[in-house]
Parts: C-alpha cells; structure tokens; sequence
C-alpha cells in the first residue's frame, strides 16, 4: 500500500525512441519517488535524458519498460507543466493564456478571474495582464507560464529548463515564481536543469548522465530568495 503523499512512483522505467540498430535509449530504468511538497531538481548536460524523464513523469510517455504510477494523483489536471519553449497561445492575451486549463476544464469565465488575477499578482506580472505574448518578453512570458499552472492549482508541477534561455537575473525570477507557485498550491515542484545554481536552491538533487538516473543528493536548508547569480 502506497503512502498517501506519494504522487508519482517510478521503478525500472526507461524509454527508447525507434527500434534495432538505430534505437536510442533515452532513460535508462530509472527509480524515483515523487511525494506531495517535495523541491527536486534533475541536473545533467543537454542531451542526458531529463525531459524524456519529466515527460515520463507528466504521462506524455509511456515507458518502453518498467512501471510509472501515480497513486497520489487524479488526472492530468492534477499536474502542471512548464517548458522551456514558448508555449504561450499568440492570440490570446496573458489573462486568457494564464486562465486557459480552467477553461478548458470547463470552469465558467466568470469563476476564473479571481484565480487568474492572484496568480498573475504572485509571479509579478499583474500589470501585463492585457498584453499579447509578442508584446512581452521571455522571462516575462516564462512567468506567465508560471502563473497558468499556478491558477490551475496542481499537485505536481513539473519544469523543463525554465529558466534555460533566460540571463541570470530574469532566470531568478522565474524560478522565485515557480517556487511561490509551489508553495501557494502546496505542490511538489521537479525542475530539469543544466545549471547548478538553481539546481541548489531546491531541497533534493538527482544527477542524470547518459539517459541513467543517479543518486539522491541533499541541498543544505536552499533559500527560496536566493540568486542564480
């Protein structure tokens, strides 16, 4: 029987892409456990495996081998996901694009304005709410991104390299906003990274190197307000 703050748990997946000579093995029998309010971050080079590995996570997936369950978890609805493209719909402006999985799961538009409205206050970007994706900029657009998850109120919240293509500066801001997301919903957050700094400010990291998940490491007491610089 599984503990009841388990969210997801992995044992033995892994996932290759094509077959034969040509199959490329993606994750190799990864192991881990993801609980309810749990800061982990994933930490390898390009190419290590790590979105294959949120994607399996997130159930865009399924694993090649092994098993994934999601004990803890009620559907899609119960996670949020933040990529490190663009993912934000041109035409709509922030307030729609941050209100959109409430509308899609069928919430009236009169009941996602207050949620929209405190989400978009908790990453920073309230005064943007009228402003179309091409009128902001990225780490403003990863913010708002933020936020959509933020207003859907998941129990999981997974980020690929969130703050990948952004400086310094606008990365710690986006990650302070993932942070407060996770801490407003009392959400598990998983971020995939390449860069130490901010693979140190989450409690719990994992290594992945060549598509194989290493072991636990321990951050020492992260501060949530500290910089990426």
């Amino acid at each position: 029987m599984s503990s009841p703050d388990l969210l997801v748990s992995c044992r033995g997946a892994a996932l290759t892409f094509g077959r034969g000579p040509t199959a490329v093995v993606a994750v190799h029998g990864a192991d881990l456990d993801v609980r309810a309010g749990e800061r982990l971050a994933i930490v390898g080079p390009s190419g290590s495996g790590k979105s294959s590995l949120l994607h399996l996570l997130a159930g865009l997936e399924c694993p090649t081998s092994g098993t994934i369950t999601r004990p803890g978890l009620h559907g899609p609805r119960d996670i949020g996901l933040v990529f490190q493209a663009e993912s934000l719909i041109p035409s709509l402006d922030v307030t729609e694009n941050t209100a959109l999985p409430l509308v899609l799961a069928g919430r009236p538009q009169e009941e996602t304005r207050r949620p929209v409205a405190e989400a978009l206050d908790v990453v920073g970007a309230a005064g943007l709410a009228d402003r179309l994706p091409d009128e902001i900029s990225g780490g403003q657009a990863q913010r708002v991104a933020v936020a959509r998850v933020l207003a859907q109120a998941p129990r999981l919240i997974l980020a690929d390299e969130p703050t990948g293509r952004l400086d310094h500066a606008t990365g710690a801001r986006v990650l302070d906003a993932l942070l407060a997301a996770a801490d407003r919903t009392g959400a598990a957050l998983v971020v995939t990274t390449h860069d130490p700094a901010v693979a140190a400010r989450l409690t719990v990291r994992r290594g992945m190197r060549d598509g194989r998940l290493l072991a636990p490491e321990a951050a020492q007491a992260p501060d949530p307000r500290g910089s990426l610089s």
